[in-house]
């Protein structure tokens, strides 16, 4: 299938490891010219040289812990470069533990790195997207967002949150050619998992290969993803095919949400 994303301008943050990387080669595979955001920015030249070589890939150094920074940084890009038409808001999740035993300062903190970073990406972007009549915003959330997980109190609040803002963004693009969507991971193979799955068998007692394989039972593919298999969805939901796909919540989890 041709996805028609051949010089489409991709920004796509979170991307030098896990799901964002694995979006990042996907969507320049499909000839999407990618934009890279971390805040590291050795790991970012190591991935900007895994992207082919033939079209100008670029990046942007800027942490998600500071609003203001990442504003500046992409509005700046902006102006001297070129908009982007297709944008995928990743960044990693708040540390575990219950709800009521969370500070207020990290529902603040994840706040900020998700929601109102997310946010300040839209309307940096959106215009362009206005202009061109065409703009894919995903957002990677989790399938929290549908089924609550034991364990992740202050990232089920502010998952919430976002697919919540994401649904509005969405009513209020859509009449512009812009299509806002979710995609919500199950247990996938990233850093992020390794430290859930450390956590869980600490916990327990179990072993982390105990730990990990009573995951991989919930799951009824018996496994975890491989971020490719997130990059697919998310570069499809960009594509000009997933045009009257709009406002929705998409589980990768191998089945695992028990809800519709």
């Amino acid at each position: 299938m041709n996805l028609e994303l051949n010089n489409k301008y991709a920004l796509v943050c979170g991307s030098t490891a896990g799901i964002g990387k694995a979006t990042a080669l996907a969507l320049a595979e499909e000839g999407a010219i990618v934009t890279l955001v971390a805040r590291n920015e050795e790991k970012l030249k190591a991935v900007l040289a895994e992207l082919p070589q033939h079209r100008n890939h670029d990046y942007i150094v800027a942490d998600f812990s500071n609003p203001t920074e990442l504003q500046a940084k992409v509005e700046t890009y902006i102006k001297e470069n070129h908009g982007f038409h297709v944008l995928v808001n990743n960044t990693g999740g708040p540390a575990g533990g219950p709800v009521f035993s969370a500070k207020i300062e990290e529902f603040e903190n994840a706040f900020t790195q998700h929601l109102k970073c997310n946010h300040i990406l839209v309307q940096a972007l959106v215009p362009f997207m206005k202009d061109q009549n065409y703009g894919r915003i995903i957002n990677v959330i989790s399938t929290s967002v549908k089924q609550p997980l034991d364990g992740l109190g202050v990232s089920n609040t502010i998952r919430g949150a976002v697919a919540n803002w994401s649904k509005t963004l969405a009513n209020e693009l859509g009449q512009y050619g812009i299509t806002v969507n979710n995609v919500l991971p199950g247990a996938t193979g990233t850093e992020r998992l390794s430290e859930i799955i450390k956590n869980k068998s600490a916990k327990t007692g179990k072993t982390v290969e105990e730990a990990a394989d009573a995951m991989k039972n919930a799951v009824p593919a018996k496994r975890f993803a491989k971020p490719e298999e997130l990059a697919d969805a998310i570069t499809f939901l960009a594509s000009e095919r997933a045009s009257y796909i709009n406002g929705i919540n998409l589980p990768v989890d191998g089945g695992r949400t028990k809800s519709l």
